[in-house]
């Protein structure tokens, strides 16, 4: 949110500056054409380019229409080619998930490289200076090292969910592996180790880089840092949000780089192609590069075009891996065996509204994270090695809770046991939606491992008429502090929930709710998996 509202300001000023400009820049020849609407599946950190979009529809009469999602899902929607015929061109930070993918890399048309930006580390100013980081070169064998003594605290998001994660994933690995050559499962094994030591310092992860930036700015100086990507922390420092400015770390021994590829799908019609040609044409423009550059921090893509104000030149770039067996070695080490493990409750209505259709849903789409779910997005939406489920079922009263832990050896024994447990919950009666929220953190207060990253899940078709009521829930989370707030709750609705009262659990906790009304709860909770 902090990003968008910057991105809009700065635009305004700047669109003030080209209104009051004698000789506005021409656009390049060959940009004009029929309007056209060109439709884009892209990652949602590109909403900050609406201001400039709106000008490139003026100037070649090419509308854009984003969707957003994440990177991997981006990648399996295209594979699978339920991307063909309801887009016509995709925009992410990299087309490297998609060219992993035989299947994906085949519905590619031609692309161009419209700008770039690094992911790089944000360190709060006093902490920087503490660790002595300003005004030096800095490694990542010295940033996993200080991390690995939890000298300072970093937010980061789920490498499995978006693409800053997984480039910090990449990076610090290929960097603490020292090769030069991009990550296969030998190498990982052999840094193991020392990026475990990293992630001892892991204390906010988020499915999305705009969460991430929204909840590090909420926490007010809690966290040390942040891993994102240079152009939102240059936006970050410009918005003035945080008590202190951010000191921008670019390790010396290289970065893993968003390069933003515009790219046309090769099925898609020849009016959209010529539409496609027609933007990137115009985004390309020298002038163009120079407005994208001062309104979002991003790197210009054509040679010669001037830095945005205060960047450096561009960092090292390190190797990013080169097969989709590499990448999913990686992702597999990081969720069962280098990051910190999480304790989740879900807390489930099975009131007798949830009898037929609706509780079948439910059991189906919480056994996807049992290991049935063998898509790409669903292979790493399942419980980890060393992860604590708590299945707590209620109606006109919370349930008994039942507790697994996912076992590091053998996690699938551990899974299919979850499965038994959802396969057992029984319908019928009232809902008690608050009790047993209550009881939820009944249940995460009582645990004596706290070294976790830790939430609720609420998942609930109706309104609470049992027990406490919303403000008695709110009353019971400000007598808690700080203790309501690091623990989010993450609602999701589902057949006639009460949207209002979810939004508001959600906003007292710091979560975010989630739609199922489409029906579509296994993407739901899939989803939520990047917060957890």
């Amino acid at each position: 949110m902090i990003r968008r509202i910057l991105a809009a300001s700065l635009a305004v000023s700047l669109l003030t500056a080209c209104t009051s400009s004698p000789d506005p820049a021409p656009s390049p020849e060959g940009v004009d054409g029929p309007a056209t609407t060109l439709r884009v599946l892209a990652g949602s950190e590109l909403a900050d380019m609406a201001p400039i979009l709106e000008d490139a529809a003026k100037a070649t009469g090419v509308t854009v229409e984003f969707e957003f999602i994440g990177s991997l899902e981006g990648a399996e929607r295209v594979a699978s080619g339920k991307a063909d015929g309801a887009y016509d061109a995709v925009w992410f930070s990299s087309n490297r998930y998609l060219e992993m993918e035989p299947e994906a890399k085949s519905r590619l048309g031609s692309s161009e490289r419209i700008m770039s930006s690094p992911v790089v580390l944000g360190l709060r100013t006093s902490a920087a200076t503490r660790l002595g980081w300003t005004n030096r070169a800095v490694t990542w064998s010295e940033i996993a090292t200080a991390a690995s003594r939890r000298d300072f605290t970093f937010a980061m998001t789920d490498p499995s969910a978006s693409n800053t994660g997984f480039s910090t994933l990449v990076a610090v690995a290929s960097a603490l592996d020292g090769s030069g050559r991009a990550l296969d499962a030998s190498a990982i094994d052999r840094v193991s180790g020392p990026v475990n030591g990293f992630f001892k310092a892991h204390s906010l992860n988020a499915g999305s880089s705009d969460w991430l930036v929204d909840e590090f700015v909420a926490r007010n100086g809690d966290l040390d840092g942040l891993f994102n990507y240079e152009a939102s922390l240059v936006a970050l420092n410009r918005s003035k949000a945080l008590p202190e400015q951010l000191t921008i770390v670019y390790p010396s021994d290289g970065v893993v780089t968003a390069d933003y590829p515009l790219t046309v799908l090769a099925d898609a019609p020849e009016a959209a192609r010529d539409a496609h040609r027609r933007l990137a044409t115009w985004l390309r423009g020298t002038d163009v590069q120079q407005r994208i550059g001062a309104t979002t921090a991003r790197r210009p893509a054509l040679p010669g075009v001037p830095l945005p104000e205060g960047l450096p030149e561009s960092p090292v770039e390190l190797p990013f891996p080169e097969t989709q067996a590499s990448l999913k070695a990686l992702l597999t080490a990081y969720n069962d065996e280098l990051r910190r493990p999480s304790r989740t409750v879900y807390v489930l209505d099975v009131s007798g509204s949830m009898d037929g259709d609706r509780i079948t849903a439910l059991k189906t789409a919480l056994s996807g994270l049992t290991g049935v779910n063998t898509s790409l997005t669903g292979e790493f939406c399942r419980f980890r090695s060393r992860e604590d489920v708590v299945l707590l079922p209620f109606s006109q009263t919370p349930q008994a809770a039942r507790s697994f832990t996912v076992d590091a050896a053998n996690a699938q024994p551990s899974r299919d046991a979850i499965r038994g447990a959802i396969d057992a919950l029984r319908v019928g009666g009232d809902t008690a939606v608050y009790d047993s929220l209550v009881a939820a953190y009944a249940s995460l207060d009582a645990a004596t491992d706290k070294d976790r990253f830790v939430s609720i899940v609420l998942m609930t078709d109706g309104e609470s008429n049992q027990g406490r009521d919303l403000a008695a829930f709110k009353d019971f989370l400000k007598r808690r502090g700080d203790a309501a707030v690091t623990t989010p709750i993450f609602p999701i609705l589902f057949g006639e929930a009460a949207e209002q009262e979810m939004k508001e659990i959600a906003a007292a906790t710091r979560g975010q709710t989630w739609d199922a009304r489409n029906g579509d709860l296994t993407r739901a909770f899939c989803q939520i998996r990047g917060y957890q």
